[in-house]
């Protein structure tokens, strides 16, 4: 087993290599990618403050999205009639992952339900994701086990922040053939006839995106970042902030507040498991 080496703050991080590409992953810090490196070309934008600072979410790399992608109504929800509490997006992101492997260009880790999560997501589960990297493409295989007697709700998701200078948004594209979003920042359903990345706020959710997959165009001179992802994967989140250097393309499993309304939601059966897939290739 390949060993970590110290990163940002002094945090274990695991690094995978294959040829000209890097990918560094930091299990401690919900097992979020921080770097993912082709060729010179480093793909995702990291405020490295914010992976520095426990206390803060992190704002960058590959943040895993889980037991929810996205908010709940007052972050609450009810399950037999009693009310429980979970953060946007989840615990999952915020976590120490344990290293069941690592390899020069596969690192697989896990985590697994405990008193702590059980107070905030009543069923026991877990989850298994694998890290692999052959040549500019790196894949993160996901494996949700459902160790309860109820069916398990599956609302996965992964939200990779792509390197997008913020001048070069204005020629920016995420290939979709959506027809109709929520728009997250005006709170509101909206026809969508396709994106304005250069707007002060970009938050929206393509219900109808039918493409197991998109392409990114970051603009002149940089390199296209191709995504594709499991059939569970239903709904595609872009989000970006005017000012910032970054474009994110979020494939979930269902829409945010799913855990709350039932509406999308797959579930996994007692004793079973799932297994999904999330690539992302230069």
């Amino acid at each position: 087993m390949n060993g970590p080496s110290p990163g940002i703050a002094g945090l274990d991080t695991y690094a995978l290599v294959d040829g000209g590409c890097r990918v560094e992953v930091i299990p401690s810090r919900g097992a979020i990618v921080t770097r993912m490196c082709v060729d010179g070309d480093e793909l995702l934008y990291l405020d490295e403050a914010t992976v520095a600072d426990p206390a803060k979410n992190v704002r960058g790399g590959i943040p895993v999205l889980f037991p929810i992608a996205g908010p709940l109504p007052g972050d609450t929800y009810s399950v037999g009639g009693q009310s429980y509490s979970l953060p946007q997006h989840g615990f999952a992101r915020k976590l120490p992952w344990t290293v069941r492997q690592s390899d020069a260009s596969r690192l697989v880790v896990a985590l697994s339900s405990n008193e702590e999560t059980l107070r905030h997501f009543p069923w026991r589960f877990h989850v298994t994701l694998t890290f692999s990297l052959t040549g500019g493409r790196l894949t993160l295989d996901s494996e949700v086990e459902n160790q309860d007697t109820r069916p398990l709700p599956l609302h996965l998701g992964f939200h990779p922040y792509f390197r997008v200078p913020d001048a070069a948004k204005a020629r920016a594209r995420v290939d979709t053939d959506a027809t109709c979003a929520w728009d997250n920042w005006r709170g509101q359903d909206v026809a969508f006839t396709g994106l304005t990345l250069t707007e002060e706020e970009v938050d929206l959710h393509l219900k109808d995106h039918s493409k197991p997959g998109t392409t990114l165009e970051r603009g002149p001179g940089l390199r296209p970042i191709r995504l594709s992802w499991s059939p569970e994967y239903r709904v595609l989140v872009v989000w970006t902030l005017r000012g910032k250097d970054f474009v994110c393309v979020e494939p979930w499993t269902a829409a945010k507040g799913a855990l709350a309304t039932g509406e999308g939601l797959p579930s996994i059966s007692p004793g079973q498991q799932t297994s999904l897939h999330f690539v992302i290739q230069s």
